[in-house]
């Protein structure tokens, strides 16, 4: 907004203390609202925070510096989920053995609890956190130290008797430091990285040599030495010995920021949509935060975070996240010295090196109220952390006449800028701000962005942190055929080791990040950067931010058709267009080729079908009727509602269909949005159509149930039994090309929390134990943002509910709410609202002198 000519001559006084005689000169200066800074301590050392909860138990902490405020958001934070920051904090500060002993499964020798926790000893985070926490910002350190207390304050008001029962009286339960909260954010940075190589970092060891930890001291009893089984040798269960493949293909998100030009008001609207985990610490909980003046801004945040907004608004602008394509980390392959055989001499351009060896010790329960000290040795090269898979990854012979082995550097290593980025996005009060977030900070760790303003200016960017290759290291990866195929099977880069032209140096900066700046429409769905805008492809960026000109996702090209043909006549959008096309229930693959399917299965007739079963590497035949399923799918209303009939068996030939998929019109780079496209009317399109149905009959799931009747929420009891408590639940999944869309049956170890999981059938998602699909994932936090008033309205929903407390009222009110509906509630951020709907207020002091 444009000064008067008087304010602007004030200020300019004001600045040299002459503003009491001109504004008597003049009779007097307009009003100016007073201009307030944003502090990061409590200057009394008197933490004082106010926390409001409204509908759904929302808390709204109000503070007057971020110290306070993240005091306050740490405590309301724990009076939901106090189990699960205490979990976290055991798993990233290497103690889940300390409390629970060895194994995930007490007694069964999964190790699972050594491997975490010596991996993530050996990456080194919490050496990093008591290195490094004097570098960081005050704003930083006013935050992080505020949440901790917050915690704390909440446990000694509580009291460990009266917690969740998921902790309460648990010894794991602690007061945590500021180190242990910088430990967890160094470990969450680490998540889509290599903190997926646990098992790796653990087996690795050279050649002839035991990875297997040993008791620190020789008097160990024996009592103690068979409850931590190595000395016999350690049988890792094959998923654990397996080499991570395609790294967080099962998050997802989708996010539409829809600026001036495709809204009806000409200003901003915003869709964010993240589809994560409904148990484990990759859960989001909504909050509002606010320092008078400085900072009002609302949404969610992953568990854990310290006081920040991940996905949110503010008065001015709104931004969502999606889960990027990107990589983030690099494995080295080694060429060992032949002359060495202990594998411990590597060359680089020539020269002679030597793998680093550590000793990690780590505290083991060997019995109740008893622990041990075990050490176990890691391995350095200069890259990074040593690991090995055996065959895969091997340390030594490579099976093809090499000595070799393998070294992860990750990008996100010793990352500082998470709650500085984060924070400076709560406080950005316009797109030019909000950029230059990403210019100042990478602290984004593996997410796109998508943004836009009041204005309508709309804006993409992915600034997840990606190693800053040399344009040698990109050619080599990019064209070196080994390196490729290497690539596309694991889901991740692999380069020499054997030279420094391969090593990357930080972060892609800014300036070469993939981004896009607009007023009309930027979208995604996981897939890479390329077709934010479809009709305005991006070029192409480095490797490792996801392939260009390549064959779309089906929630992707959904995504793209829906802003095409879900406005209104005039091609625009409102915010009840957005809410209805996210609730649309549409199938994408339904709507390509369902009518085909019928067509052909209904020349079939009763004519058995003939599939081949393989079971136990034995092959067999079976003749398989498809008449009924066929006279199902022509009835079906081609949707994912709660009432649809027949989804399900749609589902199951579409998780048949795309693992050989049979289109007529191949995938075309120059139509990546409408290819490929129309079914093939073959057999092999029947004989996938027969194996859904065989896999429903193994389900013991009739094929015309009603999606209602058999896709449901089900939350779990503290000794981690199904609460035998099933919300229904409407939505489609990736397989068949929905857009709101669910993963069943998913195993979730990330948290130490129970959750049931009832085993899939082989080749699908449904459980003949479940009797259905139990959702295990999908969206969670659900955000509409609209701003054509010029301020912000806001709907929401968090389909799982704030808290995992189960004795809490705000446990599973907003699942009933999804499951009923499903629908969004207004998200309350002007104080006529929060006050008109407060259900509770609390106000907190602590005194730190």
């Amino acid at each position: 907004m444009r000064r008067s000519s008087h304010l602007q001559t004030a200020n300019a006084l004001q600045r040299i203390g002459m503003i009491s005689i001109f504004c008597a000169l003049v009779s007097g200066c307009p009003e100016q609202e007073p201009t307030a800074t944003l502090q990061a301590f409590d200057n009394d050392r008197i933490l004082e925070a106010n926390i409001r909860r409204t509908d759904f138990g929302v808390p709204h902490i109000r503070a007057d510096n971020l110290e306070s405020l993240s005091f306050g958001v740490g405590y309301a934070f724990a009076e939901d989920n106090a189990c699960m920051l205490a979990d976290i904090i055991t798993l990233y500060n290497s103690r889940r053995s300390q409390y629970y002993g060895p194994d995930d499964i007490a007694g069964s020798g999964d190790s699972k609890n050594l491997i975490t926790d010596f991996s993530y000893l050996a990456l080194g985070i919490r050496e990093q956190a008591e290195r490094d926490y004097h570098t960081l910002s005050d704003n930083t350190k006013a935050m992080i130290s505020g949440y901790s207390q917050g915690f704390n304050h909440y446990l000694d008001n509580t009291g460990h008797a009266n917690l969740d029962p998921h902790c309460a009286n648990q010894p794991w339960v602690q007061p945590i430091s500021d180190l242990d909260m910088l430990t967890a954010l160094l470990g969450t940075a680490l998540m889509p990285g290599s903190g997926q190589f646990t098992a790796p970092l653990f087996l690795a060891a050279p050649p002839g040599q035991d990875f297997a930890p040993t008791p620190a001291s020789p008097a160990l009893s024996a009592t103690a030495k068979a409850s931590v089984p190595f000395r016999n040798g350690l049988t890792m269960p094959a998923q654990l010995a397996a080499v991570p493949r395609h790294l967080g293909s099962g998050l997802g998100s989708n996010a539409w920021a829809l600026g001036s030009n495709k809204t009806e008001s000409g200003k901003g609207l915003l869709l964010g949509n993240p589809h994560f985990p409904f148990t484990g610490i990759l859960r989001f909980w909504q909050f509002h935060s606010t320092i008078p003046g400085v900072m009002d801004v609302m949404g969610s945040s992953l568990h854990g975070t310290p006081g920040i907004v991940n996905i949110g608004f503010n008065k001015d602008l709104a931004w969502s996240h999606t889960f990027s394509t990107a990589e983030h980390f690099i494995v080295y392959q080694l060429d060992l010295a032949p002359d060495d055989a202990s594998g411990m001499t590597y060359i680089v351009d020539g020269k002679r090196r030597q793998i680093e060896e550590k000793t990690l010790t780590l505290e083991v329960a060997v019995a109740p109220g008893v622990t041990q000290p075990f050490t176990k040795k890691v391995y350095y090269s200069r890259f990074g952390p040593m690991i090995s898979v055996a065959q895969a990854l091997p340390w030594g012979d490579d099976g093809n006449g090499g000595f070799v082995a393998y070294s992860i550097k990750d990008v996100n290593q010793g990352n500082l800028d998470i709650v500085d980025h984060w924070l400076a996005m709560n406080l950005a009060s316009d797109m030019k701000s909000f950029k230059q977030a990403f210019k100042q900070y990478d602290g984004v760790l593996f997410n796109n962005t998508l943004a836009v303003d009041k204005a309508g200016h709309s804006f993409y960017i992915d600034d997840s942190t990606v190693p800053n290759l040399n344009l040698i290291a990109e050619l080599v990866l990019r064209y070196t055929p080994a390196l490729r195929t290497a690539r596309e099977l694991l889901g991740f880069s692999i380069l020499p080791g054997n030279s420094i032209l391969f090593d990357f140096q930080g972060a892609v900066p800014y300036r070469q990040a993939p981004k896009l700046s607009s007023q009309s429409v930027v979208q995604n769905s996981n897939d890479s950067y390329w077709l934010t805008q479809p009709d305005r492809p991006m070029k192409s960026h480095s490797i490792l931010y996801g392939e260009t000109r390549a064959e779309q996702s089906l929630r992707s090209r959904l995504s793209q058709q829906m802003l095409r043909d879900s406005a209104g006549d005039d091609g625009l959008f409102n915010a009840e267009e957005v809410e209805a096309a996210l609730w649309s229930a549409r199938s994408y693959l339904a709507e390509e080729i369902l009518q085909d399917l019928v067509s052909l299965c209904s020349a079939q007739g009763d004519t058995p079908v003939a599939v081949e079963i393989v079971e136990d590497e034995n092959t067999t035949q079976t003749e398989v009727d498809i008449a009924h399923a066929c006279q199902t799918l022509a009835a079906w209303d081609g949707y994912y509602f709660k009432s649809s009939q027949g989804a399900h068996l749609f589902r199951e030939f579409a998780q048949q269909f795309i693992a050989d998929p049979q289109w007529q019109v191949p995938f075309d780079a120059t139509d990546p949005t409408r290819t490929p496209h129309t079914l093939l009317a073959n057999d092999a399109v029947l004989q996938q159509l027969a194996k859904a149905v065989l896999v429903l009959q193994q389900a013991g799931v009739a094929v015309d149930a009603t999606l209602g009747d058999i896709q449901f929420v089900e939350f779990t009891n503290t000794d981690g039994t199904p609460s035998g408590v099933r919300f229904p639940w409407e939505g489609g999944s990736n397989i068949d090309g929905g857009f709101n869309v669910f993963h069943f049956n998913g195993k979730n170890s990330s948290a130490r929390i129970p959750s049931h999981h009832y085993e899939p059938l082989p080749g699908s998602q449904i459980s003949a134990e479940a009797k259905g699909y139990h959702v295990s994932q999908g969206s969670s936090w659900i955000m509409i943002v609209d701003f054509s008033n010029n301020e912000p309205q806001a709907k929401g929903l968090l389909t799982y509910s704030q808290s995992i407390d189960p004795s809490s009222e705000h446990s599973d009110d907003q699942t009933k709410l999804y499951s009923r509906g499903p629908g969004l509630r207004p998200l309350f951020f002007t104080e006529g609202e929060i006050s008109a709907h407060t259900l509770s207020e609390t106000t907190l002091t602590l005194d730190l002198n």
